[in-house]
């Protein structure tokens, strides 16, 4: 948390003057780095004559510090309802919209000696537990990505048959040998420096990276499949208080709400307005995102 709250401040610091108009501040799930920053957020900005200052990190994370009083924030935008829970049940969040979806993929390096292989005939489960493969995911306790690659894998042992799958790729539930943060992980691997990581399928085609592409009984795309398939697997994780709580899965929907005590509320309607406008969808699709699934939140 420490570390999250460290990059907060520092990203903060290194913003601009606010534009006469004022400041929408914007907290989002770290993968959307490339829709929020360069498309939604400037063409927001413009439209409004104000500036925006946009925050990524893992969504868990975020609605800690923002449940905490730790990040002033006038819009926040997560992926799954988990994230969103917590904040209405501070009382921060009236209702959440949802405005994007996407799929969970495995992302891969141009670069590794490995991508032939994935982008070949081989299953990628095989590929990636090859010898020398450097898998990366996210955190599970802090972002919903780690949690979800995880589901992934589980589901993936019983759709394929292939008992303990999800221990010989990942290893134990939170490894730090393959965990790094949702903003550098894809990073990563354009530089080459990771092979193979989770991925969604938005976030895998905004940094124009290639991927394999997973069928719906594990991508966790489907909300049809949620109840009598998807929700057959969970684990346990520590929570905050310190206790083992179980986790299960949830649609992988993005879902924005302006905050209750939002620096600028009228800037944050409006931004929650403009994700689901015309020109909002049409940044979400060019960057590789799926119309929004499901109803509101609460």
């Amino acid at each position: 948390m420490r570390a999250a709250l460290l990059t907060v401040f520092l990203l903060l610091a290194s913003l601009g003057p606010a534009a006469a108009g004022g400041t929408i501040r914007v907290a989002y799930a770290g993968s959307m780095g490339v829709v929020m920053d360069h498309h939604i957020g400037p063409a927001f900005a413009k439209e409004n004559n104000v500036t925006y200052q946009g925050i990524g990190q893992g969504s868990y994370a975020l609605a800690r510090l923002i449940e905490g009083r730790r990040l002033p924030t006038d819009v926040f935008v997560a992926i799954t309802p988990g994230p969103i829970d917590v904040l209405v049940k501070a009382g921060l969040i009236a209702q959440a919209e949802p405005v994007a979806s996407t799929a969970m993929v495995i992302a891969y390096s141009p670069k590794s000696r490995f991508a032939s292989a994935l982008a070949g005939s081989t299953p990628w489960w095989q590929v990636l537990e090859s010898p020398g493969l450097r898998f990366g995911r996210t955190d599970p306790t802090t972002d919903p990505q780690g949690r979800n690659i995880v589901f992934t894998m589980l589901l993936a042992e019983r759709y394929y048959h292939q008992p303990g799958l999800a221990e010989r790729i990942l290893g134990p539930i939170v490894n730090h040998a393959q965990i790094f943060t949702e903003t550098s992980i894809l990073s990563r691997l354009e530089a080459g420096q990771l092979d193979a990581s989770s991925g969604y399928e938005s976030a895998t085609r905004s940094h124009h990276l290639p991927f394999v592409p997973l069928p719906d009984e594990i991508n966790l795309s489907n909300p049809a499949m949620d109840k009598d398939w998807y929700s057959t697997v969970h684990f346990s994780l520590t929570g905050p208080d310190g206790k083992p709580h179980e986790v299960h899965t949830q649609p992988l929907v993005f879902y924005a709400a302006a905050l209750k005590d939002a620096p600028e509320p009228a800037l944050a309607a409006k931004f929650v307005s403009f994700l689901l406008s015309p020109a909002g969808q049409a940044a979400f699709a060019e960057t590789g995102y799926g119309k929004p699934k499901g109803t509101a939140i609460p």
